[in-house]
């Protein structure tokens, strides 16, 4: 067979394990609130890195978010372990619940780095928010994994 006859197709074409997947979507409740993923999936971990841009603020760079790094534990896998790489307190959370969900889903090691902010969002980024991005991610992730 030929070279890379075994990659498997993802959404934004095929790629090889090398290649990273970058996808962008709008959260549905807060127009003009976008969440950027930017995906590597290799065949023993995920990396993610995300972040967000407001159509209003035109093309201003993100700043850099917490870093973390989740692996399944063998004895409890409900509870994955996780530990900070890079600190930031604003996204430190949000970073770390996201990639403690993406090892129990995935069963694999996951990194994530994250500078999500949704002040800009509708309720001022609200619990709500909070979760309706969490969730898409989560989604999102999971599928490009997983198709």
């Amino acid at each position: 067979m030929a070279a890379g006859a075994h990659a498997k197709p993802l959404a934004n074409g095929v790629h090889d394990e090398s290649k990273p997947i970058e996808l962008a979507f709008e959260l549905p409740h807060s127009p003009g609130l976008r969440i950027n993923l930017h995906l590597t999936i290799k065949a023993t971990s995920v990396l993610l890195f995300l972040t967000s841009t407001h159509a209003e603020s035109g093309q201003s760079t993100a700043s850099m978010g917490s870093f973390v790094y989740a692996m399944p534990d063998r004895y409890q896998p409900s509870q994955p372990m996780s530990t900070v790489l890079y600190s930031m307190p604003s996204s430190v959370d949000f970073a770390t619940r996201i990639a403690k969900v993406l090892v129990r889903r995935l069963q694999k090691p996951c990194y994530v780095g994250s500078s999500v902010n949704l002040s800009s969002a509708m309720g001022g980024g609200s619990v709500d928010e909070e979760m309706e991005a969490f969730r898409s991610i989560v989604d999102v992730v999971c599928k490009q994994v997983h198709d």
